[in-house]
């Protein structure tokens, strides 16, 4: 496999989305929708807000990152859920085939062409995520490392689609299940969590969330939250003493200390009985983006198998050319 394989397969991709023609329509309204939600989420904070508090980048950057990262992940099926299959059901992908690029190259150049696709959806609502920065309510490095886990887990939604995009025959059947995986890792991971949780009682009455925690790790929000660095806690001044206390507007940072204190579950006090510690386990996001990583790695090495030829098994209805 060669990065110049990988280019004119992916620079082919983006000429053929390019040719509709609708996709300057779509991506004004995006970029109009998305910032416009912005500027009214951050005046409502700032209605909502007393005289003195704190500025309103905090929580505007939190909220609006969550929400763009909800959004893309839901726009990332439709840019590579037919990338196979529907070139194969309008007799294009052979082509592809015939020629000396390899199926590795063929599926990884594919996967660059939806993914980039996706970053310039993500670039479209940079405005509104790096208002709290600018304003300097939030610090460059804070915002480099939670776009950066937000790239990854846009490539690796599009990895997976592109993944059922291979496997399925029918493209309507590849886009359905792409967003049935993406429902599963945001919902479908907190319900199973809430679920099992109660199973995870122990013989002192009480629930262990230690023994389950792991159900949430795969869910992009809360690698997303749990990835992003902690902002400097907020000091109170109390007589002669400090006393410092986690930011309650910092959104990724209470998503993030509630899923560490999940994975190390309530610790006793000793001598009182029924009381509780209040302690952060560790980090949960690697384990999430590593299981998220190899579920991409999978998809894709799926893709490369799926395009491999000669093709020995033809589903029935399939158009080869």
């Amino acid at each position: 496999m060669t990065v110049a394989g990988v280019g004119l397969v992916a620079r082919q991709e983006i000429r053929t989305r390019l040719r509709t023609g609708r996709w300057r329509v779509l991506m004004g309204v995006w970029f109009a929708v998305v910032n416009g939600l912005a500027v009214l989420f951050r005046l409502a904070i700032e209605a909502d807000q007393s005289p003195g508090e704190d500025s309103a980048g905090v929580p505007m950057f939190g909220g609006v990152l969550l929400a763009v990262l909800v959004l893309v992940l839901l726009v990332a099926p439709s840019l590579s859920a037919q990338s196979v299959n529907g070139d194969r059901e309008r007799g294009t992908l052979a082509a592809l085939q015939v020629t000396r690029l390899t199926a590795g190259e063929i599926a990884t150049g594919k996967l660059a062409a939806s993914w980039g696709t996706g970053l310039v959806v993500l670039l479209l609502t940079m405005p509104s995520v790096l208002w709290p920065v600018l304003e300097g309510a939030v610090g460059v490095g804070h915002a480099a490392v939670v776009l950066t886990v937000m790239v990854l887990l846009i490539g690796i939604v599009c990895a997976v689609s592109q993944g059922w995009s291979a496997l399925v025959a029918r493209s309507i059947t590849s886009v359905l299940l792409s967003y049935v995986t993406v429902f599963a890792l945001l919902v479908g991971t907190p319900l199973l969590y809430t679920l099992a949780l109660p199973l995870s009682e122990g013989f002192d009455g009480d629930d262990h969330s230690e023994r389950v925690w792991w159900l949430l790790a795969p869910n992009p929000v809360v690698v997303l939250a749990d990835a992003a660095p902690r902002l400097p806690e907020r000091r109170i001044y109390l007589n002669d003493r400090v006393i410092t206390q986690p930011r309650s507007d910092d959104l990724l940072g209470s998503i993030g200390h509630e899923v560490r204190r999940a994975r190390l579950g309530d610790q006793p006090v000793d001598g009182l009985p029924g009381a509780w510690r209040v302690q952060e386990g560790g980090p949960v996001w690697p384990y999430g983006l590593a299981f998220d990583l190899a579920l991409a790695g999978g998809a894709l090495w799926i893709s490369a198998r799926r395009l491999r030829t000669p093709m020995y098994h033809v589903p029935r209805a399939v158009r080869i050319a």
